[in-house]
C-alpha cells in the first residue's frame, strides 16, 4: 500500500485512453455515444459523469479512505449535497461554532425546508447527548473551528453518533486529508471547501464529499446528478494538479507558521495567540490524539494599546482577504470582514474581540513575513500612540 505523500501524486488510474498520458486528459463531452442500444455504459452525459472529474474524485476517496467521492462547483455546494439528503422534520445537532456559509445555508435554507436544528458546543459530550431527540440523524461539526480554532475530537463525537444511530458529519476544510483523515475516525460523511487547501492556488472554485458507505453514496450521488452543481472538467483537472503538491505546500506553511507563532507571543501588543498546534496551547493535546498538525492557520488577538484597522492595512506583504489554503499569506480582521453581519454584542459571544486579527500563512520566506509583522504593529501602534497625544493636547486647549 502507497503511502500518503505518494498518493498525492499518483492518483488511481482511470485508463481512459491509450496514449500513455501521464495526466487524465481534460474531456469537455457534454454527451457520450452509445456502442448499441442496450449496450452498458460508463458516461452517459458529462452532469452523471466525466472521466476527468472521475479521476480526481477516485483520488479523493483514496486520501481520505472512503469508498466514494463527489465534486462540486464549490464548497457549499458541497456542503448543500450533504445536508440535502435529509428530509423536512429530520433534526441535526451542529458546531454552535461553524463556517459562516453554513450557519447560512444551515438557517436561512434548509430551515425553510423544515430541517431543525440545534447548535452546541460539540466539545462538550454532555452537550450533544442532551441536544438528541428521536428525530435526530446526524451531527455535523468542524474539527477546528473558525476563527478561534477550538478543537473537537473526532472520534469522542463519532462515539456517541454511532450509539443513538446518528451520521457523524465533519468539514475537513481546515485540516485536509494531508492532516487528518475522519473517515477513519468513525466519521461517515467528510466535506471539503476544495477552493482552500486541495486546490491551493485562489484560481479555483470547488468543494467535495466523501463518503465510506456504498448506501451513502448513492443518496449523494443522487442529490450531485439531479441538482447538477458538479466540477467542470478544466476544474477537475485544476484540482488534480493542485493535490499533487498538497504535502510539500502544507509542511512550509505549517513551518512558516511556527516561526510567525514564537514571533508573535514575543510582542507585548499581542495579547494571546490561538493556534492548537503547538504545546501549551488549548486544544493541542486533543489534537494530536488524532492529526498530524492543526494546519497553516492562527488568530491572535491585540492589545487595546493597538489598532486592528491600522495594523491590517499597514501590512504590505499579507493581502488582505477572507480565504485561506493558498500559497500567498492572507489576513482578515474577523470583526470587520467575515462577521461584519453579526451585531457587537454576537460577535463578543462568539468570542469575536475587535482585536481579533486572523491569519492564513503561505509559502513565502518566513523572514519576509515576520519582517511585515514588524513593521505593521510598529506603524500601528505609532498612530495609536500619536492619536492619544493629539486628543490629550486637544483637551487640553479645551
Amino acid at each position: 500500500m502507497t503511502k500518503l505523500d505518494t498518493q498525492l501524486v499518483h492518483g488511481p488510474a482511470v485508463n481512459d485512453n491509450c496514449t500513455g498520458a501521464v495526466t487524465t486528459p481534460i474531456y469537455k463531452a457534454t454527451t457520450f455515444e452509445y456502442p448499441e442500444i442496450g449496450a452498458p455504459v460508463t458516461y452517459d452525459y458529462s452532469r452523471s459523469g466525466n472521466p476527468t472529474r472521475q479521476a480526481v474524485e477516485n483520488q479523493l476517496a483514496t486520501l481520505e479512505g472512503g469508498q466514494r467521492a463527489f465534486t462540486f462547483a464549490s464548497g457549499m455546494a458541497a456542503i448543500h449535497a450533504a445536508l440535502a439528503i435529509f428530509k423536512a422534520g429530520d433534526h441535526l445537532i451542529v458546531g454552535d461554532q461553524i463556517y459562516g456559509g453554513t450557519f447560512r445555508l444551515l438557517y436561512q435554507f434548509f430551515a425553510r425546508w423544515g430541517l431543525e436544528i440545534t447548535a452546541v458546543d460539540t466539545r462538550d459530550p454532555q452537550a450533544i447527548e442532551a441536544a438528541i431527540q428521536d428525530n435526530t440523524k446526524a451531527i455535523y461539526f468542524e474539527p477546528v473551528t473558525n476563527p478561534l480554532l477550538q478543537v473537537t475530537s473526532v472520534r469522542q463525537v463519532a462515539v456517541i453518533a454511532k450509539q443513538h444511530g446518528l451520521l457523524t458529519i465533519v468539514d475537513n476544510t481546515f485540516l485536509s486529508p494531508y492532516l487528518l483523515k475522519p473517515l477513519e475516525l468513525g466519521a461517515d460523511l467528510v466535506i471539503h471547501s476544495a477552493t482552500k487547501y486541495l486546490a491551493g492556488h485562489s484560481e479555483l472554485s470547488a468543494g467535495a464529499v466523501i463518503v465510506n458507505d456504498p448506501r451513502l453514496a448513492d443518496r449523494v450521488y443522487f442529490v450531485q446528478n439531479a441538482l447538477g452543481g458538479i466540477l467542470s472538467p478544466e476544474g477537475a483537472n485544476e484540482l488534480a494538479r493542485g493535490i499533487k503538491t498538497l504535502g510539500i505546500r502544507l509542511d512550509r506553511q505549517i513551518e512558516n507558521l511556527v516561526e510567525v507563532v514564537k514571533f508573535l507571543e514575543t510582542r507585548p501588543e499581542v495579547q494571546r495567540v490561538y493556534y492548537p498546534g503547538l504545546p501549551g496551547h488549548e486544544g493541542y493535546e486533543e489534537l494530536r490524539q488524532e492529526a498530524k498538525g492543526a494546519g497553516a492557520v492562527l488568530s491572535f488577538e491585540l492589545s487595546g494599546a493597538v489598532d486592528p484597522v491600522a495594523f491590517v492595512n499597514g501590512l504590505r506583504l499579507f493581502t488582505r482577504a477572507v480565504s485561506l489554503g493558498a500559497v500567498e499569506s492572507l489576513v482578515e480582521l474577523p470583526s470587520k470582514m467575515s462577521h461584519t453581519e453579526l451585531t457587537s454584542e454576537e460577535q463578543l459571544a462568539a468570542g469575536i474581540k475587535p482585536g481579533l486579527i486572523r491569519l492564513a500563512i503561505g509559502i513565502e520566506d518566513v523572514t519576509d513575513l515576520i519582517e511585515d509583522f514588524a513593521q505593521a504593529l510598529d506603524q500601528a501602534e505609532l498612530v495609536t500612540t500619536k492619536g492619544s497625544v493629539e486628543d490629550d493636547q486637544t483637551t487640553a486647549i479645551n
